[in-house]
């Protein structure tokens, strides 16, 4: 039984999740959204997964892209794993609405909660709590591969009421103006220019100047730019200078190099 998982990905929380439930559920593959194919999106799986997180408590772009351009077929058993930081709100709604309008369904949708990377609202957690969420993360994909595998059909988890209306509010009137969110990030002086903000970047929005990072405004706001810098040279504002900066610790940057479109550069 076949299993596609395709994921998306900026500081590995994802990447790993993806990487767990592939080998609870073995007999599968792994698959980028930043480097699936053009055009029509056909996945010959019987099963296909769709790992992301959630972005401004809501569906990132590029995944909703890759929903749209996705060749759906009934009788396949897709389902959906949002990553958050504790508030999953209603994305996996959401995502369920997507489908729907594909005329396919979301047989399930699973909340897995990892440490945030979101540093504008706060740095790294201690080393302690991030293994704790990591502890707990592990336990619920065994949970999600054994449902998967059961072919199990429930409703897609989500918030409380309020959360879902008031967070979902705040996703719709953000959405359009997510690419034009870099205008607060620069490179301080710490920046040795090695580029790895550039290469690194999903949406291909950075492009070195005069060897500093110049933001292009198609910013995804994974913030994998200033989490992933070696120096700590890149900043959002002025309030991140001294914030703890947080990747997965179990994925390298070598392997999130390889996972997004390079330019020749």
């Amino acid at each position: 039984m076949k299993t596609s998982l395709y994921f998306c990905t900026g500081t590995g929380n994802s990447f790993w999740t993806a990487k767990k439930l592939s080998e609870f559920l073995q007999e599968t593959e792994l698959i980028s959204i930043a480097l699936a194919e053009k055009g029509t999106i056909h996945i010959n799986s019987e099963n296909v997964g769709f790992i992301f997180p959630v972005h401004i408590w809501g569906i990132p772009s590029p995944v909703i892209d890759f929903i749209n351009r996705l060749d759906t077929d009934p009788a396949k058993y897709y389902f959906a794993v949002a990553v958050n930081a504790g508030q999953v709100a209603a994305t996996l709604i959401q995502l369920q609405t997507l489908l729907q309008k594909k005329n396919v369904k979301l047989s399930s949708g699973f909340s897995v909660c990892l440490p945030s990377n979101y540093i504008p609202w706060g740095g790294a957690e201690s080393q302690n709590k991030q293994q704790k969420m990591f502890n707990n993360a592990l336990d619920k994909i065994n949970r999600i591969a054994a449902s998967v595998r059961a072919k199990e059909k429930k409703p897609p988890e989500k918030g409380p009421l309020w959360q879902n209306l008031v967070f979902s509010a705040i996703y719709r009137g953000s959405f359009n103006r997510v690419p034009r969110m870099d205008k607060p990030f620069f490179a301080d002086g710490k920046c040795t220019n090695c580029g790895i903000c550039e290469k690194i970047c999903p949406a291909n929005n950075i492009s070195l100047v005069t060897g500093k990072p110049a933001w292009q405004h198609h910013c995804e706001q994974c913030f994998a730019c200033i989490q992933w810098c070696p120096e700590e040279a890149i900043q959002y504002g002025r309030g991140t200078a001294k914030k703890k900066r947080y990747h997965h610790p179990e994925i390298s940057l070598r392997e999130m190099l390889a996972l997004v479109p390079q330019r020749n550069v």
